[in-house]
């Protein structure tokens, strides 16, 4: 294990600017990094299908083939502002000079795969067949992973190294989400010469606001409205507003439960008014819920205890492609892999547990053959 190695890996992949559908120079170096490893790479037509500058790149490696198919994902793409990243390292964590983010999310995760990959081609470390997966748009959309070829695998379970907390967190249940757009159609009229012929859509929006159950509607479900835009001037009755929201829960049937409730209310207000409403709910992604004893979760506490790290199984509110992975049927646990302050200029990682995670993705795929 060469720490200063996996230190400048990371610091080399996170100066690569790679913001959500402009992915391109990170494939390049990674599928070009995989194939002098000995992997088969293809890239396939996902950027083609999103209006992106690459596909996902997908890899394999020929192993023990009696033994599981383990797929390894991450995801290329960041979050903005994302470009020009200068990280700096003080008393042992990386963090970006604080214009930028810093990219750990999650270009920590594609470390972790890379160098895990390298040290068992060196060290002739025993393993199955693997399959790696980097995708791209997962910032905004999981759109990779949406738009993957799924028969170009053959996995029988997979590992996504894409949440925060410490090394030995193993996130076994995800919710799914639904979006929600809504627009509030009035009437516009003079809001001093005769504003009771019109209909303020503003008026229309906030009744229904006033009676929605938004924030932690219990310890599964969530809701919110994050973007509201409407009215053109002070002297006109607003006659249209946009809002835009979601929901998520663990548990679907609560989400189209809670869905169902934030389209009822702005139904119910537009009635009342003698408004118009116009509402398009999407879901977004699938929720995931593995058992202690579901062998991918099985071999991931293993793993952990093997490096002396202890393993930690919890829910998340948030989702990530291995929603999708479990969706199409591959068991995919997503794992801890030390970022913090993610989607924001303090985000941070500690070396310790950039060099650990490597060390957890090798142990990780040599469990698999035991």
């Amino acid at each position: 294990m060469n720490q200063q190695r996996i230190v400048n890996r990371f610091l080399e992949l996170v100066k690569i600017d790679s913001v959500s559908k402009e992915e391109g120079a990170v494939a390049n170096y990674l599928v070009e990094l995989l194939t002098e490893l000995g992997l088969e790479v293809i890239r396939d037509d996902a950027g083609q299908q999103v209006g992106g500058d690459t596909g996902n790149v997908i890899a394999k490696l020929k192993g023990d083939s009696s033994k599981p198919t383990l797929l390894l994902n991450a995801h290329m793409d960041t979050v903005t502002p994302g470009k020009g990243i200068e990280p700096e390292i003080k008393e042992g964590v990386i963090s970006s000079k604080g214009e930028t983010i810093l990219g750990a999310d999650d270009k920590a995760g594609i470390v972790a795969i890379v160098e895990a990959l390298r040290v068992i081609k060196e060290d002739d470390i025993e393993h199955g067949d693997l399959e790696i997966v980097f995708t791209i748009g997962e910032e905004v959309g999981l759109l990779g992973s949406k738009n993957l070829d799924y028969d170009l695998l053959e996995a029988d379970f997979g590992i996504a190294y894409d949440s925060g907390g410490d090394i030995g967190t193993i996130i076994t249940q995800a919710p799914a989400q639904d979006k929600i757009n809504v627009k509030v159609k009035g009437k516009a009229a003079h809001a001093g010469v005769n504003p009771s012929a019109g209909i303020n859509a503003i008026k229309v929006s906030s009744v229904a606001l006033s009676n929605l159950n938004l924030g932690q509607i219990d310890d599964e479900t969530t809701a919110n409205i994050g973007v509201i835009k409407g009215g053109k001037a002070t002297n006109i009755v607003p006659d249209l507003v946009e809002l835009q929201g979601e929901a998520r829960s663990l548990d679907e049937s609560k989400l189209t439960e809670q869905t169902e409730h934030m389209c009822d209310i702005f139904k119910r207000a537009a009635d009342k008014y003698g408004a118009q409403v116009e509402i398009e709910t999407k879901r977004m992604y699938p929720a995931f819920d593995l058992e202690r004893n579901d062998e991918i979760v099985d071999i991931a506490v293993k793993a952990a205890r093997r490096i002396s790290v202890k393993p930690k199984l919890q829910p998340t509110g948030g989702g990530s492609d291995a929603n999708i992975f479990n969706g199409k049927g591959v068991p995919t646990v997503n794992l801890g892999v030390g970022m913090t302050d993610v989607h924001s200029t303090d985000e941070n990682i500690k070396v310790e547990d950039l060099v650990n995670i490597v060390k957890y993705a090798i142990a990780l795929i040599n469990q698999v053959t035991k």
